[in-house]
């Protein structure tokens, strides 16, 4: 293979504002522009307006950098953490050549840049470039095999669902992004440009392991990942399509694997007692200054991620299942795990309630029906207080991890650097029997 060059969705609204720094030329008029741009959608055209002096109007438009290097453009309140709880806007810096777009009565800003330039800014802006240079290194490896393995994915389903009158069970993959490769945000990988190089490491880390990936039986490896998987990674088949990926099996987050069926945490009993453990895992840490070499800034608010405690009333838990299912439930008279995954993620949830009674999943699925944004996973034990007529007036869910656990644990993998494993340690920890090649 040879690098290739991919194109990323960053924004997508009615009107886009933008700084050009540089030279730039726009293909459509055969002109060179620089300064500062707005672009509106008007009837079937885009209008480009350049330094509140002039507008042309296209269908589409292509910015290109006379000077890779040395010139960016900026786009103003890129959204960040779309449908989580640390949603916001933020203003971003990009290299490379831009691409506007229609989509559905919508502008879409895309970059279109090389492989591994993309690489640079995905390890800065999943976690922070501080953290350990045998982490990033991981960490680029991991990102580029995601990356390759979705681009030679063909017929990806953004959701896959089975709909009946007593269940509903759907799950959601990257699904096809019709007009460029894949979005900025964490539905796909997190990208925000150049702003988030802010130092070396990051750039080392992709550039000492530029081409390199996982590969299983000569195929790249789907290279999953989460923030924190709570002490044992899940495996493939309970979060997406029932398809089995030997290096996406579960695995204890620590060098000592333990014994025994107490740690079936499929058994509702293991998990129970799992719950309330302090196993010595990697991800088990309260180290700020390890955290905060791993956590960029709007994900260092939530500092609960290995175990976790959500407390809801009667009235708020009912009111967040019919806001996000569509479905008056009524009352809610008892939520009841079916199936749980290796590490104890629910993968079925029976939600009973006084009008109606059904079973929901997978993971993401459960995950958006109990809570305003997204839980943190579905791997969490469920009490009921306050039990007057049969209807509990209080749920309380005590959970652990961060995601969907699957594949690579970022904060144990961060911990694993700090402590002097190096890149392919941590490789082959998460994704046993891989070999790590170089595909280009």
């Amino acid at each position: 293979m040879k690098e290739t060059t991919i194109s990323i969705g960053v924004l997508t609204e009615k009107e886009i504002r933008l700084e050009l720094h540089g030279e730039y030329t726009l293909h459509e008029a055969g002109r060179e522009i620089t300064g500062l741009i707005t672009a509106q959608q008007q009837g079937a055209l885009i209008a480009l307006i350049i330094n509140s002096k002039e507008t042309i109007f296209r269908k589409e438009i292509t910015l290109t950098p006379n000077d890779f290097e040395t010139e960016s453009f900026l786009v103003h309140d890129v959204v960040i953490g779309k449908n989580f709880h640390w949603q916001m806007k933020d203003d971003q810096r990009f290299r490379g050549t831009l691409k506007l777009i229609q989509e559905k009565g919508n502008i879409t800003a895309v970059n279109i840049i090389p492989l591994e330039e993309y690489l640079r800014s995905v390890i800065s802006s999943e976690m922070s470039p501080n953290g350990s240079t045998e982490f990033l290194k991981a960490h680029a490896v991991i990102s580029r095999g995601w990356l390759l393995a979705q681009l030679e994915m063909e017929n990806r389903n953004a959701v896959t669902e089975s709909v009946s009158e007593t269940e509903i069970i759907r799950w959601y993959g990257r699904g096809e992004h019709t007009n460029y490769d894949f979005c900025a945000d964490d539905h796909c990988q997190r990208y925000q440009g150049i702003s988030k190089i802010n130092n070396e490491t990051a750039s080392h880390a992709v550039t000492a392991t530029r081409g390199l990936a996982l590969t299983y039986e000569g195929k790249i490896c789907d290279t999953r990942y989460s923030k924190c998987c709570g002490g044992v990674t899940e495996s493939f088949e309970s979060i997406w399509e029932p398809q089995n990926h030997p290096y996406l099996k579960p695995i204890f987050d620590s060098k000592f694997e333990p014994n025994g069926d107490e740690f079936d945490l499929r058994e509702e009993k293991s998990f129970e007692k799992w719950i309330t453990a302090n196993p010595n895992a990697f991800c088990n840490t309260a180290d700020k200054k390890i955290l905060s070499q791993i956590l960029v800034d709007f994900d260092l608010i939530t500092n609960d991620f290995f175990r976790w405690r959500v407390e809801y009333a009667q009235e708020e838990i009912a009111g967040i299942i019919r806001a996000k299912s569509g479905i008056d439930f009524g009352v809610i008279t008892d939520l009841i795990p079916v199936e749980r995954g290796y590490s104890g993620r629910i993968v079925r949830l029976t939600i009973a309630g006084s009008k109606k009674t059904m079973t929901v999943g997978k993971e993401l699925e459960i995950r958006k029906y109990l809570s305003h944004s997204h839980l943190y996973s579905s791997a969490f034990t469920i009490k009921k207080e306050n039990i007057s007529s049969g209807y509990p007036k209080k749920f309380i869910l005590d959970g652990a991890g961060w995601g969907h656990g699957v594949g690579f644990c970022q904060i144990g993998g961060a911990v694993m650097g700090e402590l002097g494993y190096t890149f392919d340690e941590i490789l082959t920890h998460y994704f046993p029997d891989t070999i790590i090649q170089k595909i280009y």
